[in-house]
C-alpha cells in the first residue's frame, strides 16, 4: 500500500507543478478556442491541460517501475507497456484536436487505433462472466471486438462528462478511488496477482485527476481539452478491462461455493463494478446519441442537452451542479463497492436507497444557498458566509457622511498598488474626490 500511494503522490505532484507552466504553453500556442453556443465560461480559457496529466501518467509508471514490489507487475505483465503506448497515441490525437480542432470520424478513428494497439500488447479481454452459463471464453477476434468497444465507449462517455470546470477530473478520480478499493481488494485478499495493474492503473489515474484539479474548479484556469478527457477515458477503459478479462472469476469463487451461487446475478456484481463507475458518463452518452438521432442530427454533433447542463437550466449554480454529479457518481460506485463485499447485507440496499432519496433531494432545491456556521465562515467561499457586517449597517442609522468616512477612506492619486481591482467605494463617489483634491 505504501508504493500504491507513493506512487499516486508522485503523479499528483508532477501533474499540478507542470500543469502552471503548459498554461503558459497553451496561451502562447493559441490553444485558446472562442466561447462557443454550448460553453457555459464567459471567457476564453485555455486548453492543452493533457499534456501535465500525460506526463504525471509517465512519471507515476516510471517511478512503480523503480519500487521493490510494482517491479514485478512490470517483470510478469505487458499491460502498462500496453497502457502506455495506447495512452501516447490518444494523447497525440487529442493534443491536435485541442489546437486544430480535427474531425469527429477522425477522432473515432484514432481511438480505435490506440484500443488496437494496447490488444496488440495483450491488454484484452480473454472471458467474460455470464449469468446463467459461467465463465465464458472469449475467441481472439471476439476479445478484440470487445475491448475496442469498451475503450471506444468509455473515451466518449469521459469526454461527454467534460461540460463543467472541475467535474470530469472529479468524476473520474472518484470512480478510480471506488475501483482501486476493489482492486486492491482481489489482489491483497485473495492473493490474485493478475489484478496488481489494474490497481496501479487505479492509483495513477487518481493522481492524474488530483493533480489536476486544483487548477481546474471553478473558475477554472485552464482546460483539459480533448487531450485529458481522451487520456483518462484510456486509462479507466484500461483498468476495467485488466480486471474484469485477465483475473478468472473461478479463484475468486471456487468448488462448492460458486456452484451454489452459479445461478446467481450477485456473484457477477463484483465483477462488473468497472462498468459501474462510468454509470453516469454511459447515461449521458445514451442521452445523447438518442437526443441527437431524433432530431436528424449526427450522433458527435455537440449541443446543450448533457446533464450538466441540465442542472444548470433548473436554476443550480455551477458548483453545485458540479457537487451533485459528484454526489451520484459516488453513490454509484461506492454502492456497487460495498455490494461486492456483503451482497446480503440489506442495511447496504437502504442506505443507497437513502442516499438516492436526498440526492433527489437537492435536485429539487436548486434556489437553496446554504450557510455555513459562524466558526467555519473563514474555511468556506465568501458567498457561503453570513453577512453580518451589511446587516449591522442596515439596522444601525448614521449620518450620511460619516458612514461615507469611515467606510470608505480617502484613496490619495498615485498610491502604487491601488488600481479598479482594488480601490474602495463606489465610481461615482471616487470621481468626486478626484475632482474635490486630486491635482490631475
Amino acid at each position: 500500500m505504501r508504493e500504491y500511494l507513493l506512487t499516486l503522490c508522485i503523479t499528483a505532484a508532477v501533474t499540478y507543478l507542470l500543469t502552471g507552466p503548459v498554461r503558459k504553453f497553451a496561451i502562447v500556442a493559441g490553444a485558446m478556442p472562442e466561447i462557443r453556443a454550448r460553453d457555459v465560461h464567459r471567457e476564453p480559457t485555455p486548453r492543452l491541460g493533457g499534456i501535465a496529466m500525460f506526463f504525471g501518467l509517465c512519471a507515476g509508471l516510471l517511478v512503480a517501475d523503480h519500487l521493490t514490489n510494482l517491479n514485478e507487475v512490470f517483470e510478469k505483465s505487458n499491460e502498462p507497456r500496453a497502457l502506455l503506448s495506447g495512452a501516447a497515441l490518444i494523447w497525440l490525437i487529442g493534443v491536435l484536436d485541442d489546437k486544430f480542432e480535427i474531425d469527429a470520424l477522425i477522432k473515432l478513428g484514432g481511438q480505435m487505433i490506440a484500443a488496437g494497439v494496447m490488444v496488440m500488447q495483450g491488454l484484452t479481454i480473454l472471458w467474460l462472466p455470464v449469468p446463467g452459463a459461467g465463465t465464458v471464453a472469449l475467441t481472439q477476434w471476439q476479445g478484440t471486438l470487445l475491448t475496442v468497444a469498451l475503450v471506444v465507449i468509455t473515451i466518449n462517455a469521459v469526454n461527454f462528462v467534460d461540460g463543467l470546470d472541475g467535474l470530469a477530473s472529479g468524476m473520474v478520480c472518484i470512480a478510480a478511488a471506488a475501483f482501486f478499493m476493489y482492486a486492491y481488494r482481489i489482489w491483497y485478499s485473495y492473493g490474485i496477482e493478475a489484478a496488481a495493474p489494474a490497481t496501479l492503473f487505479a492509483a495513477i489515474l487518481m493522481g492524474m485527476c488530483l493533480g489536476f484539479l486544483p487548477h481546474n474548479m471553478h473558475p477554472a484556469r485552464i482546460f483539459m481539452g480533448d487531450s485529458g478527457s481522451m487520456l483518462i477515458g484510456l486509462v479507466l477503459a484500461a483498468g476495467a478491462i485488466s480486471i474484469t478479462g485477465q483475473v478468472d472469476p473461478d479463484s475468486l469463487f471456487g468448488g462448492s461455493q460458486r456452484q451454489t451461487v452459479h445461478h446467481m446475478v450477485p456473484v457477477y456484481i463484483p465483477l462488473l463494478l468497472p462498468l459501474t463507475i462510468i454509470a453516469i458518463p454511459a447515461a449521458d452518452l445514451v442521452l445523447a446519441i438518442v437526443r441527437r438521432t431524433w432530431r436528424g442530427q449526427s450522433p458527435f454533433a455537440a449541443d446543450r442537452g448533457h446533464l450538466h447542463h441540465r442542472l444548470l437550466e433548473i436554476g443550480h449554480s455551477h458548483s453545485r451542479a458540479v457537487l451533485i454529479m459528484y454526489f451520484w457518481s459516488a453513490l454509484i460506485a461506492f454502492g456497487a463497492l460495498a455490494y461486492s463485499v456483503n451482497s446480503a447485507s440489506m442495511w447496504i440496499v437502504l442506505g443507497v436507497v437513502f442516499l438516492s432519496a436526498i440526492g433527489l433531494l437537492l435536485l429539487l432545491l436548486p434556489r437553496f444557498t446554504p450557510r455555513a456556521p459562524r466558526w467555519a465562515e473563514h474555511f468556506v467561499p465568501p458567498r457561503y458566509r453570513r453577512r453580518r457586517a451589511v446587516a449591522e449597517t442596515a439596522s444601525t442609522p448614521a449620518h450620511p457622511a460619516a458612514v461615507e468616512e469611515e467606510q470608505c477612506p480617502p484613496v490619495v492619486a498615485g498610491v502604487p498598488g491601488v488600481n479598479g481591482a482594488t480601490a474602495l467605494g463606489t465610481r461615482p463617489r471616487f470621481l468626486d474626490r478626484r475632482k474635490a483634491g486630486s491635482p490631475r
